[in-house]
């Protein structure tokens, strides 16, 4: 993801880049070469700090903005320092602990209930906007399954999984089926299928349904049948829940309204942001997009820091944060690690 930096900057400019990306992150305003100097704490003149300074811009660190006299870091400064000089602050164990607290006591809700809640601990712990993805349902674990007759041959498939999440499903048969038929076919599968994960059902339901049909009873034929649909991918299942919106209203990167509109429709819509959500999920360890690395307009002046999270130590979804370019990474980066380890912890079915 990261672009490569055509030369090593040597110790000063190092110093003297990171004391302004702090400065910046802090202040959100240009860097004059005296506060500059006093916030590196080397004995430089303002003199060679500016002929640094103009050795950095040339290079496309860092960039004047309009006729100040100060400098801010570029998306390719930001990244150098994100790559480079980046040093994390670890949270207080206790910090760690009111988090674990709350997504455990959260557990009751189900995963929706644990996602809406990571979310906003996201948010509320970076005062930015906390996003999350809903875990997919390959690692559920089906505990019991229950369905009903509707009209129109559709049935209603009640599936408890996990410890005591309940999904409901419509679904579309080829034909109606009565109750005494979805009863048998609901008391099968629970029989066979009861503790074993969606995907493995419902790989073994269509291992059974592509074998040959005079192997099949009538039983199994409409378990099969019924039960693929039931457990078969929603379209819609791998939506996210975004929380603390508001935070971004209040940036001066976003003052322009029109284009928090154009960010907010963006973020209801999911479609389009899951796709950048998806990038984030085929990566390992926490990634950070800046600006335009993301691939959106939208996102020009915004960071999104994201990682996966984990249940039984496969990948379940992934979560993150949107802010601007200038956001403290070095606080946001471990909040974002530690709610991903213990999101999926309390997701883990066997706990």
């Amino acid at each position: 993801m990261s672009p490569p930096h055509d030369q090593e900057l040597n110790k000063r400019a190092r110093t003297l880049l990171r004391a302004l990306v702090h400065r910046y992150i802090r202040d959100g305003k240009p860097v004059g070469s005296r506060i500059l100097a006093r916030e590196a704490q080397l004995p430089l003149s303002p003199a060679t700090v500016r002929n640094v300074m103009a050795d950095l811009e040339e290079q496309g660190y860092i960039t004047a903005p309009h006729t100040s006299a100060g400098r801010i870091p570029t998306e390719r400064g930001l990244r150098f320092y994100v790559d480079c000089l980046l040093q994390i602050q670890p949270m207080a164990d206790d910090t760690v602990e009111r988090l674990r607290r709350r997504l455990s006591r959260d557990r009751q809700e189900g995963s929706e209930g644990l996602v809406d809640s990571a979310s906003n601990l996201l948010s509320r712990f970076t005062q930015l906007a906390g996003v999350v993805t809903l875990p997919r349902r390959e690692w559920a674990v089906l505990r019991h399954v229950e369905f009903l007759p509707l009209s129109g041959n559709r049935v209603l498939a009640i599936l408890v999984i996990n410890e005591s999440e309940v999904q409901n499903r419509v679904i579309k048969v080829d034909r109606e089926h009565s109750d005494s038929e979805l009863q048998q076919i609901a008391n099968f599968l629970n029989e066979e299928f009861a503790g074993l994960e969606i995907a493995v059902i419902r790989e073994r339901l269509i291992d059974e349904m592509r074998a040959d049909q005079f192997r099949l009873d009538e039983l199994m034929s409409k378990a099969a049948e019924v039960g693929g649909k039931a457990f078969a991918p929603e379209l819609d299942e791998e939506g996210y829940v975004v929380a603390g919106q508001t935070n971004l209203m209040e940036l001066e990167e976003l003052s322009n309204v029109e284009r928090l509109r154009q960010l907010f429709d963006a973020l209801s819509r999911k479609r389009d942001i899951l796709h950048l959500l998806d990038r984030c999920a085929c990566a390992e360890g926490v990634q950070i997009y800046i600006g335009n690395e993301a691939g959106y307009d939208l996102f020009d002046g915004l960071s999104l820091v994201t990682t996966r999270y984990a249940v039984e130590g496969e990948p379940a979804g992934v979560l993150g944060v949107i802010g601007p370019t200038r956001m403290p990474y070095d606080r946001v980066v471990p909040i974002v690690d530690v709610t991903a380890r213990l999101l999926g912890a309390a997701l883990n079915p066997s706990r």
